[in-house]
Parts: structure tokens; sequence; C-alpha cells
């Protein structure tokens, strides 16, 4: 099982802080396309990934009682 972290828009749209996914040795990508089709209306694409607290690319595995952060863009002035 993975643990999902969400935060901004995902969260509001999803109505949860995190979610669990039956999932193992998926990559970053593959778990962004499970989590688009179990929650229509949230969008990973531009989000980026840690895994256990540490940033990761969208190519990296992520295994049984991985902690995932999504972390959307941000932008500031």
């Amino acid at each position: 099982m993975i643990k999902v972290l969400l935060f901004a828009a995902n969260r509001e749209s999803i109505g949860k802080e995190q979610v669990e996914v039956e999932k193992s040795n998926i990559s970053v990508s593959d778990l962004k396309k499970v989590l688009e089709s179990e929650y229509p209306g949230s969008s990973f694409q531009h989000a980026m990934a840690a895994i256990n607290e540490s940033f990761v690319p969208d190519d990296e595995i992520v295994k049984t009682r991985d902690t995932v952060a999504f972390i959307p863009p941000v932008s500031g002035g």
C-alpha cells in the first residue's frame, strides 16, 4: 500500500488530505495516471513528486509502504 499526500487543488477536488493506493513497484508517472483515473477532476501531470520526503523524477519506482507527496506548481510575485 502506498500513502499519497494531497495538496492545493487536488486536496480540494478529492476532498481528502491523503489517500491510499493498493499498488506497489510502479513509477511515479504510472501512479499519477492511477490517481487521475480513480479521482476524476484531479490533475497530477505538472506536480512535483517526493517519495519519503525526497524529490524524485517521474520514472522513480514507488514501493509498498512509501509515502508520496505531490506538490503542485506554485507562483509568486
